[in-house]
């Protein structure tokens, strides 16, 4: 039924009723004037009740109701309009959900079933609160389903919004881990192909080409990575690390590999009380080391380089510096994914990461890192 359909059927009930009292007639004219205005009172609140909130609506019902009893028990008069009027008023109270405004409504009427005399009132009174009551329990169930409908709305939106939230983290994990291993070997590919053709003596030409050849290929794949990497990082909020990682045992291996393959000198500096960290912090601190390590062989190769740590009590600080030439425009990539992806890396474990020039010259990237002892955890 249309909007207009249904608040029209106030008006067609108010004629109704007053075509009832008509018929019916009455001894005394001051009693029939009192009669039409109770049947207009059963039956024009319902445009309200049909067509308003809150407490409009409720004020409507209330006279409503309050209009219906009058009729009933002084004037033994209540229009069959009034009587249907009465379940249309419940049932969109109760699909407003308000029940305890429905029963409200419908007591008057169990208590003149329970204490009126007369015979006809009584059933009429009966007819009411059956009537009345079926009415409000359809109107409250109809409400009860269209909220579970949207609790359940609100359910899947939120679990849509944890399934994007998580799928953004594992693509900026990915991304993480793509720049951060396989960039490295790759980089490390490019470097020990170079430094082979260049240092190894009597290579033949054909080698020659074979080793540059191979280090092209090195950079070409480098390159089409970071393409990679800005895509899945274009919308890709920064995810927690979920899975293990090697910490920081596994320096001295880090170290040994990059020495040997950059054929220059690089040693590792450890001081204060070593004592084993909170599983996130040493795989921080590992993938920085690791990725400061592929930077000073990218933008300073043969440089000699110095990885240090220095465990104390509230923080590890870890520095990698070389002896290379500074920031600026001999290091043009120096500011691109690697010092944003350590950065992240050193933020989602509460530190901090600077980069810069060295104070022996070169280039630095210090970090700083909370001690949470494995232990304490």
């Amino acid at each position: 039924m249309a909007r207009r359909e249904v608040r029209a059927v106030p008006f067609g009930l108010a004629l109704l009723s007053l075509g009832e009292v008509l018929l019916r007639g009455s001894a005394a004219p001051g009693t029939l004037a009192a009669v039409l205005l109770l049947a207009l009172a059963t039956t024009l609140p319902l445009a309200l009740v049909l067509g308003s909130e809150g407490a409009v609506r409720a004020t409507a019902g209330v006279a409503l109701s309050g209009g219906g009893v009058l009729a009933l028990e002084p004037f033994r008069a209540l229009t069959l309009a009034g009587l249907v009027a009465q379940p249309l008023c419940v049932y969109v109270l109760g699909r407003a959900g308000r029940p305890r405004l429905c029963g409200l409504l419908l007591l008057p009427y169990a208590v003149i079933a329970l204490v009126d005399g007369d015979r006809w009132a009584r059933v009429i009174a009966v007819l009411a609160v059956t009537l009345g009551s079926a009415a409000a329990a359809a109107g409250l169930s109809r409400h009860a389903r269209l909220t579970a409908l949207a609790h359940s709305a609100t359910e899947r939106a939120f679990a849509d919004t944890l399934l994007e939230h998580a799928a953004r983290g594992e693509r900026a994990r990915i991304a993480r881990e793509l720049h951060d291993v396989v960039a490295h070997h790759i980089s490390m590919i490019a470097v020990q192909a170079e430094t082979a053709r260049l240092t190894t003596a009597g290579l033949p030409a054909e080698g020659a080409a074979r080793l540059l050849a191979i280090g092209d290929t090195a950079r070409a794949a480098l390159t089409e990575m970071r393409r990679l990497l800005g895509v899945l990082r274009e919308d890709a909020d920064p995810g927690v690390q979920r899975r293990p990682q090697p910490g920081l045992r596994q320096l001295i291996d880090l170290v040994d590999e990059a020495r040997e393959a950059a054929g220059c000198r690089a040693r590792l500096i450890v001081s204060g009380t070593v004592v084993p960290l909170d599983p996130g912090v040493e795989v921080t601190a590992y993938r920085i080391v690791q990725e400061a390590l592929t930077n000073a062989r990218r933008h300073a190769p043969g440089a000699a380089v110095d990885v240090e740590l220095r465990y104390g009590g509230e923080d590890l600080t870890l520095c990698v510096r070389d002896n290379g030439p500074g920031p600026g425009a001999a290091r043009p990539g120096a500011a691109g994914h690697g010092l944003l992806g350590m950065a992240e890396r050193a933020a989602t474990v509460g530190g901090f990461l600077r980069t810069g020039a060295a104070p022996a010259g070169g280039f630095q990237v210090e970090a700083r890192l909370p001690v949470r002892p494995e232990e304490t955890r």
